[in-house]
Parts: structure tokens; sequence; C-alpha cells
């Protein structure tokens, strides 16, 4: 694999090793004019953009040395995720704090990859809330590094179907889907820039020791201009089971494209089943039916033996049942979706019903063999993506 070296490359990482900025330091966006996510762009363009000198990330330069130690030399027995492109290392610094260790694979060939490694340090290195992962730091020394906090729970997803586990209980659940909504609304709407991540799923959540939720895994992020309204991309990439009819089948992203994949996690933390069954049968065509029918408790994993609150069990499958809808334009933003999630006063149904021939389009939309004929040509599989799930 080539490395990027480029004097670019030295000013993205510019602070010398030894100086790393203070938490409490002022994260300023890219400048206007600067990292544009309507073009595609090498690695190099967006290392070069990001080394603007008004650009002061919260993040330090480690040294491989640094990660060879805290990681024992990269042992097996440290590794906590791997994927297509990438392993993840359980390791402690000198100071005592445990980091995860996102290492690019030496056997990856594909630019493409890298170029989604490197736009994960551009969008996360500005980046700032307790319900997105927190990137401590970078290294390019012997390859391409990325190091965040350790998130002791795992994913999601490890906790969830991990059958050697208790079932986790309702208030646990309903505090991973309010706080992962709480992540989603500030990257599409407080955030310096629009972020799509693309990707949103059990196994992109991560938890810490109080199971707070923490969206990771920005590779196949998107910043989205103010003045656009959409992306057009290809090729498709993503996870089976969780793709907007309208990106796997037109190429449109935009934060509707994570509503959708939203409410496939939220049936997931509700039901505790798979996005895909073993007939490859999507969690949101199973559900949507037992939705419309009202029957809410049809839908709560029978793990729960009926202990949990139904109010806010049918808020969520409110929420789900709306991000879920095959057109973008009558689903909820996120906005919305934490409005109808946390909100005391009663739901306004009125308000999301659709017209008649809306709901009769919705029915016989019928995208479920779709998605399955585009899912052998998608660059991402579901088995693809990383976790750093514990050990």
């Amino acid at each position: 694999m080539k490395y990027i070296r480029t004097s670019s490359l030295k000013r993205l990482f510019s602070l010398r090793r030894q100086h790393s900025f203070s938490s409490d330091e002022e994260i300023i966006p890219f400048p206007k004019g600067g990292c544009e996510c309507s073009q595609e762009k090498n690695p190099k363009e967006i290392l070069e953009t990001s080394s603007s000198a008004s650009i002061r990330p919260n993040w330090k330069c480690f040294s491989y040395q640094e990660l060879f130690d805290a990681t024992n030399g990269f042992s097996p027995e440290n590794m906590v995720g791997k994927g297509g492109y990438a392993e993840v290392y359980r390791g402690i610094l000198e100071d005592g704090q445990a980091i995860a260790v996102k290492m690019l694979t030496k056997t990856s060939n594909d630019e493409r990859k890298e170029k989604e490694f490197l736009t994960e340090i551009g969008t996360l290195g500005h980046v700032c809330h307790p319900n997105v992962t927190a990137l401590l730091g970078c290294c390019i020394d012997n390859g391409l590094y990325l190091i965040f906090q350790f998130s002791s729970k795992g994913s999601v997803a490890s906790l969830l179907h991990d059958e050697k586990l208790p079932s986790m209980d309702w208030k646990t659940r309903h505090k991973i889907a309010v706080g992962t909504a709480k992540g989603l609304h500030y990257l599409h709407k407080s955030c310096p820039r629009r972020i799509i991540h693309r990707d949103i799923k059990a196994s992109n959540v991560l938890l810490t020791a109080e199971f707070e939720p923490q969206i990771s895994d920005f590779g196949l992020a998107k910043w989205l201009p103010s003045q656009w309204t959409h992306h057009s991309i290809v090729p498709i990439e993503g996870t089976f089971g969780h793709l907007a009819p309208e990106y796997f089948m037109h190429g449109v992203v935009d934060e509707k494209t994570d509503v959708f994949a939203f409410g496939v996690l939220l049936l997931e933390i509700i039901s505790g089943k798979k996005p895909v069954d073993g007939s490859h049968q999507s969690l949101h065509s199973w559900a949507k039916p037992i939705l419309n029918r009202g029957e809410i408790e049809m839908v709560a994993d029978p793990r729960l033996g009926g202990a949990y609150d139904i109010k806010q069990l049918t808020r969520l499958a409110f929420a789900a049942s709306l991000c879920i809808r095959a057109s973008s334009i009558w689903r909820p933003t996120m906005s919305e979706v934490l409005e109808i999630m946390t909100e005391q006063k009663e739901i306004e149904e009125e308000r999301w019903k659709m017209p008649k021939e809306e709901e009769e389009q919705e029915e016989f939309w019928g995208f479920e063999d779709l998605e399955y004929e585009c899912y052998s040509s998608f660059s991402t599989s579901p088995h693809d993506t990383l976790s750093t799930d514990s050990t």
C-alpha cells in the first residue's frame, strides 16, 4: 500500500508529537471554501484542505512506538474488532488511559478505503458531542492509525445479540435510543458543517461504561454544504437492511438517509432482532405491517418479559414507524424524532398522517426485493464494518 507522506500530510499533523491541544480549546470548523463535500477528492487533497492554519483540532499526533507499547505490540489478544480494511486494538497508555487503536491494514490495497480512513480524521477532528465517539489522535508512522477513547461495553449489536449475555433491560435500551438520536441530531443540525453518517447501525454505536451511546465509524460520512439539498453518490455503500430506498435506487443522500437507518436501529433496540434474518427478510419489512396495525407490543423483545415502560415503547415504536417510511418526504427530521421520543405531551398522530394515495404507494412500494438485488454490488457488506467490542 502507498501511504501518503507529502509535506501537506506533515502540516496536517503539524503540531509536533510533544504538543497536544487541551480539550477546552475551541474547535474551529473547516474554513469556508475549504473541504467541500460537493467534490470527490483524493486523500492528498483532503489532507491539504484539512491543513489550513486556522484549524486547531483537539487531538494529538501519537508516535508508532506509543501505540506499539500500549497494545503490547498489536497483540492478537488485544484485537477487539476487525473489518474489511481495518483492525481495532485495545491499548493502555502510559498514563493509564484506555484507548482503541484503529489501524488500516497493510493488506488493503483499495485507495478508496485509504481515503475513507482519512475522511474519518477530517470529520471527527471537528466533532464534539457526548454521543459521538471522541477522536484522541492519529499516527502516520508505519501506517495510518486513529486513536479513540476505549468503549468498555462494546457495541450495541454485541450486547443485544450475544446469546451468552443477559438480555438488555428496557431502561438501558431507552437510554441508548435517546442518546443515539441526540448524537445524530447534533451531526445534522449543530455541527459547523452538516454531516451525513451513511452507516448508522447497532455495530457502529459504541457504549461507555455508563451505557452512554456514541456514534462511531465515520469512514462513509459526507459533509453536506448548507446550500445543497442532497448528494448524488456512486457507488452505493452501506449495509443491507439499513439503506433508504432513494439511496440504493438513485444514490440520493441527505439527512433522511440517516433517519431511515436510525428507524431500523430503533426497531433493533425494541425487538432484539437483527436487521436481516436468515431468510434475508429485513427487520423494517417485518415490523412495518405490525406497527401499521397498532400492535406495538408485538414488536417488543419477548426476552423483556413485558418489563418495559409502555409509554416509552409506544413513542419509540411510533418514531421508528415514521423513520422507515419509503418516501423521504414523509420521514421526520432528527429534531422531530427527538420530540416524539422524549416529550411528555400526547403524540400528534394526525400531524403525521399521510394522504390516502401516499399510504397506498407506501403499501405497494416493494423495495425489499430491490434492496436485496442491490446487495451483491455493495462496496461495504455487513461484515466489513468495525466495532470496538470488549472481550
